[in-house]
């Protein structure tokens, strides 16, 4: 057995830490790549690395390693506003009306490593509330405007329920609506819709670093008074992942799953009829060799048209892989697209007039914009003599640990996002 040759290097504190070969020779290719996609994709520098990304009209929104989260404007790149509060990485965002039902979504709610959510008033930056939420990461949000209802996954495996008509009210923190505690790993991606034959209940997915997808049927319970409280019950299971889902995207009766197996999934629910007489038929995955971070089924916009826009696109290591879906059995690999130099972890829409634009996040501390119409193009063709681009980093594979310990995903992560890779 021949030994990995074994280096010093020092991080950015000066404490000195061993690196194998490959490690470093990862770490050149990555420099090297960044040199030569230093302008690709229009690029937006940011401090730190994205961990959260929303795009809403022509600004990103942007939770960050550096414990805050910038709103910057996408035409010029610049930071138009900077929420600090946060002692830890912020790791999720997500919108609620400051007047509940009126659609104003003034409202901006951070979940972080720090354990709290907070609520700010997007016009002023001003914090309004903080709240003690989970015992360990928050790393998910999802909010439902018409039921005045905050959802939030955690490290600490649990999911739970907060409610928003009073979330204007400073100083307040936000009462604790009900949870879900039947996973046995970190809960990392939650997506949800409401129920055809209810409105005022929920069919919520949650999802775990372990592959297991669930879903529930959430009604507030009648019998709890004034303040709502919200029951959950379970419905199913969804067909699993070998290992962590790493993000949710729900659409007219389609859930799209990425994870760090190397798949793309799409579950139909609810199932459609001739699914069901087919005894719920998986859709075939669209599989690599590299770990799924981010999933974007732009066919599944509200605003666009499915026939005109029949793609998804994936967020695999370093590129952008464009799938037509026209046929759903039978997607067709459309192009991959050399978009960073480290792991791809966001997919967004831009609607930039016009024209429809994807914006990119990824571990390079980047945003990077692209038009559509380039990134489902044929590929130029490569020059004779080029030498191929540098592989992109071996995979991430979760490693079971106790109830209080890191996955090796997560200390990974952590060790990427304070940069000490």
């Amino acid at each position: 057995m021949v030994d990995q040759p074994i280096n010093v290097a020092k991080n950015h504190a000066g404490d000195e830490f061993l690196r194998s070969e490959a490690e470093l020779k990862i770490g050149l290719a990555r420099k090297e790549k960044a040199e030569r996609l230093k302008d690709v994709g229009d690029p937006i520098s940011l401090p730190g690395v994205p961990i959260d990304l929303k795009v809403r009209g022509n600004y990103a929104w942007v939770a960050s390693s550096t414990h805050t989260v910038r709103k910057i404007d996408l035409e010029t790149g610049k930071t138009v506003q900077v929420y600090k509060g946060h002692t830890g990485p912020v790791t999720s965002l997500a919108f609620c009306d400051r007047v509940p039902g009126s659609g104003d979504d003034k409202l901006l709610i951070t979940g972080a490593w720090d354990t709290t959510i907070k609520v700010w008033d997007t016009d002023t930056k001003d914090l309004i509330s903080s709240t003690p939420a989970h015992a360990d990461f928050v790393k998910t949000l999802l909010v439902v405007p018409s039921l005045n209802l905050l959802v939030s996954g955690s490290s600490d495996k649990s999911v739970r329920f907060w409610d928003l008509s009073a979330a204007h009210q400073r100083d307040t923190a936000l009462p604790p609506a009900g949870s879900i505690s039947a996973h046995t790993r970190p809960v990392e991606a939650l997506a949800a819709y409401l129920d055809p034959a209810n409105p005022a209940a929920l069919v919520l997915f949650t999802a775990d670093t372990m592959g297991a997808i669930k879903v529930w049927d959430v009604a507030r319970d009648s019998t709890a008074g004034a303040r709502p409280i919200w029951r959950s019950t379970p419905r199913t299971e969804l067909p699993r992942h070998r290992t962590g889902v790493t993000e949710l995207a729900y659409g007219d009766g389609h859930l799209w799953s990425a994870s760090a197996d190397e798949t793309l999934q799409l579950h139909a629910h609810p199932a459609p009829q001739e699914q069901e007489q087919e005894q719920e038929r998986p859709y075939p995955p669209l599989a690599h060799t590299i770990a799924f971070r981010a999933v974007l089924p732009l066919y599944l916009h509200p605003t666009l048209d499915a026939d005109a826009f029949p793609y998804v696109l994936g967020g695999a290591g370093d590129a952008i892989r464009v799938y037509d879906v026209s046929e759903l059995r039978a997607a067709e690999l459309v192009r991959v697209v050399d978009a960073h130099w480290h792991d791809v972890t966001h997919l967004r829409a831009w609607l930039r007039g016009r024209e429809v634009w994807v914006v990119s996040g990824s571990l390079d501390g980047t945003l990077r914009r692209w038009r559509l119409a380039e990134l489902v193009a044929p590929a130029p063709p490569v020059v004779e003599g080029q030498a191929p681009a540098p592989a992109p980093p071996e995979k991430v594979v979760v490693a079971p640990g106790g109830p209080a310990a890191l996955t090796e995903e997560e200390e990974r992560e952590l060790a990427e996002l304070m940069g000490d890779d």
